[in-house]
């Protein structure tokens, strides 16, 4: 079984797109061949900035022989039918064959379709992946109309079996394959033949490229370290542009250079930064955490060591580190003259969204949203309405203007700068904290109430105007915006229903239109409107607070007003909770939560939109699941459930009028009346007090009286008024488990 070496070579290609480009060439490649009746044992892909390569073991030499038989018209059927069969299968009448099932006889045409060689099918599977190749972006050269990520120059393709090697014959725009490449740009630019992969990658390594991108970041990070560790320094990790790096050059080379005198006062994110994004440099810190060199990975070994390079490197440094030293010093300036708030006062002629107002409009509700928060997480409400205010500050800042990823970072500094109190300077770079599922979660009180507000006031805005998350479009990042409250709800044990803290900032996202009504002299408007937003504060319960809303809109919409108004309704924060308990479901998921426990959680009224709570009662369920008691419960409470349902569909009735003990006709039926009046009396004091595995507990007990009544209990018995009361029993079993969990959201 042959073995095949493809060669891409190419112009530069972008480091962001080799790794991705590679596993294409695969996926490409190999579904191609497997589709034109291939196989292969196994197949792998490198890329560096010149080349993709895909190696493949063990490739079928040819596909198998493929017999196909095509059934046509009935035997005796009319010879308009069976002319068409003829024309459309090639064949004569005397090439069909006759077959019978128990319809009765009828004509079928046996096709044989031959094997093709691998070497032709390789051919049309190259070619078409080369022409249809999904390159982010890619360009026409020359007068042909072959597109590519950059010029393509070469192509390999080779067959290789014990008999030697052969090239797989195709052109493709006058680039015709063959089994020469070339090495290093620089270091060896001659071509040489090559006889298979391993005669390739050998030979490439001396001409001076290291094939696959992973040794190569390996050679990188081993001599950063080793480097930093002859100089006394760390290296600051950094996996993103390690491989970015590994992806620009095809035989690394690591230098160390020096950081001018002038620039290591400057904060570290700020040199970091300018290095890594600027000159792909990786910073080299001291034990005090000052970075003090830099390394650089040049594409070539060089007469004198690097020496010319670095010089340039240098020089190129010092100019980007002069703007960042300008920078900052006139940042301090501005802090030092007009404080932190000056500087945040240029924001309101900085929109946020078209529909919500300018940033500082949005500051201003998250505000007043973290003062009421702080209470809730044991923050000082004045403080955190102070970092609120400021903790955006940093957007009208020359270095965040320069350096948009240091946002929130430069805002600590600013704020220490303006002398403002440590949990209000934190809070400038947490606030934006989770930024994702990996990224830590503050815990500092200041910084809790602030993220929170952020994050809700973003949610609550963007559901008021209605543009909310689409299949796999977020624009507004929203889902992680979820995400966020969730992780900073679990993280820090929050324990706090939502719904009047979403209501209060949906309200706030439409301030104008209560100002718009006191303008116009609507008095009645404006107090319902006032009265609306203190009962909002006052109470969590949906349902009433829906019937609130109507009375306002049903207000408005009354007699002669003609008050601007844009219907809102309390159903998008029940669509705004909804969206969270998804997100949080996910999220619970991950962590071994099971998903229908999740939802059979959430339907505990008192939980739905306390995401703490919901949580723990989820991963308290998912452990009761897991026992034998909890399974066999369910399977008990589905039976309940199931015969209940039925009976209140046949009679058309409701069964939960409570059932009584004095009609109970057997010992099993008495057990569990009593069972029950236990049960009911330790499940309500556990779930107050959030004992959820003493409430598991009470409900585990019911298992065996529930197994035990449906073997010696025959429900429905022609005594109606037992029948009666033992349906009435069953809902009783329903509204018990119902006081921990709705059952019938589990699966099983």
């Amino acid at each position: 079984m042959p073995d095949v070496l493809i060669e891409l070579f190419s112009e530069e290609i972008p480091a962001r797109m080799q790794t991705r480009a590679a596993e294409d060439l695969r996926k490409l490649v190999t579904e191609g061949l497997v589709e034109g009746g291939l196989s292969y044992a196994h197949a792998r892909a490198f890329s560096t900035p010149r080349r993709l390569v895909l190696a493949l073991e063990g490739l079928s030499a040819e596909s198998p022989t493929l017999r196909e038989d095509r059934k046509g018209p009935k035997v005796g059927a009319p010879q308009q039918a069976l002319d068409g069969f003829l024309r459309s299968t090639g064949l004569t009448m005397e090439q069909l064959h006759v077959h019978e099932d128990k319809k009765g006889a009828f004509y079928v045409a046996h096709f044989q379709k031959p094997g093709r060689p691998a070497a032709e099918i390789l051919a049309e599977v190259l070619e078409k992946t080369i022409r249809t190749f999904p390159w982010p972006k890619s360009m026409r050269w020359g007068s042909g109309s072959l597109r590519w990520v950059r010029p393509l120059q070469s192509i390999i393709a080779l067959m290789v079996t014990e008999a030697g090697a052969e090239v797989v014959p195709l052109d493709i725009d006058g680039i015709t394959a063959g089994n020469t490449t070339r090495g290093h740009r620089f270091m060896a630019p001659g071509s040489f033949t090559v006889s298979s992969f391993e005669d390739y990658a050998a030979k490439l390594k001396r001409a001076f490229v290291v094939l696959d991108a992973a040794e190569r970041a390996d050679m990188i990070e081993h001599e950063v370290k080793n480097r930093a560790f002859a100089l006394g320094l760390d290296p600051i990790e950094d996996k993103g542009l390690l491989a970015e790096v590994a992806g620009l050059v095809e035989w690394p080379v690591v230098l160390v250079g020096e950081i001018g005198a002038q620039f290591l006062d400057l904060p570290p994110e700020v040199l970091q930064t300018s290095m890594r994004e600027h000159q792909k440099f990786f910073s080299l810190k001291d034990a005090q955490g000052r970075i003090v060199r830099f390394v650089t990975v040049a594409n070539r070994e060089t007469a004198d060591n690097g020496a010319t390079i670095l010089k340039g490197n240098q020089k190129v440094l010092t100019a980007r580190l002069s703007d960042a030293k300008f920078f900052w010093e006139n940042d301090l300036r501005v802090v030092r003259n007009e404080g932190l708030t000056g500087m945040a006062e240029g924001l309101a002629n900085v929109t946020f969204h078209n529909k919500l107002g300018s940033q500082k409009a949005r500051i201003d509700r998250i505000a007043a949203l973290a003062r009421e928060i702080a209470p809730l997480v044991g923050a000082s409400p004045d403080l955190a309405e102070e970092a609120a205010r400021v903790a955006k500050a940093d957007l009208r800042s020359s270095m965040v203007g320069e350096f948009p990823e240091l946002q929130g970072t430069m805002g600590v500094y600013y704020a220490k700068a303006a002398g403002l109190p440590e949990p209000v300077a934190n809070a400038c770079k947490a606030h934006y904290q989770p930024l994702g599922p990996s990224d830590e979660v503050p815990s500092e009180p200041v910084s809790v109430a602030v993220a929170l507000a952020d994050k809700i006031d973003t949610l609550t805005g963007f559901w008021a105007i209605d543009e909310k998350p689409t299949g796999s479009k977020d624009p507004f990042a929203l889902r992680r915006a979820a995400l966020g409250v969730i992780r900073l709800v679990l993280g820090n044990g929050i324990d706090v229903k939502w719904v009047g803290g979403f209501v209060l900032a949906l309200r706030r996202c439409y301030a104008d239109k209560l100002q718009q009504t006191l303008k116009s002299n609507k008095l009645i408007e404006a107090a319902r409107l006032a009265e609306l937003v203190g009962f909002a504060k006052e109470n969590n319960d949906v349902s009433a607070l829906k019937a609130e809303t109507e009375k306002t809109i049903e207000l408005l919409r009354s007699g002669a007003h003609d008050v601007p108004w844009q219907d809102w309704e309390i159903e998008i924060v029940a669509d705004l909770l909804q969206f969270i308990r998804d997100r949080l479901r996910v999220y619970l998921k991950d962590q071994g939560i099971r998903d229908d426990a999740i939802e059979a959680s959430a339907s505990n009224t008192g939980h739905h939109d306390n995401f703490l709570k919901l949580s723990r009662l989820a991963d308290a369920l998912t452990a009761f699941l897991k026992t034998d008691d909890g399974e066999n419960l369910l399977q008990g409470f589905k039976r309940a459930n199931n015969i209940l349902t039925q009976a209140e569909a046949k009679d058309g009735v409701e069964y939960s009028f409570g059932a009584e003990a004095k009609f109970a006709e057997t010992d099993e039926e008495r057990a569990l009346f009593a069972a029950l009046d236990t049960a009911e009396a330790q499940i309500a004091p556990a779930m107050a007090a959030e004992d959820f595995a003493a409430a598991m507990s009470a409900m585990a007990a019911l298992r065996a009286p529930i197994d035990a009544f449906f073997t010696a209990v025959q429900i429905n018995t022609d005594n109606q008024i037992v029948r009666r009361n033992r349906l009435n029993l069953l809902h009783r079993i329903r509204t018990t488990c119902a006081g921990v969990a709705d059952l019938t959201k589990l699966e099983g």
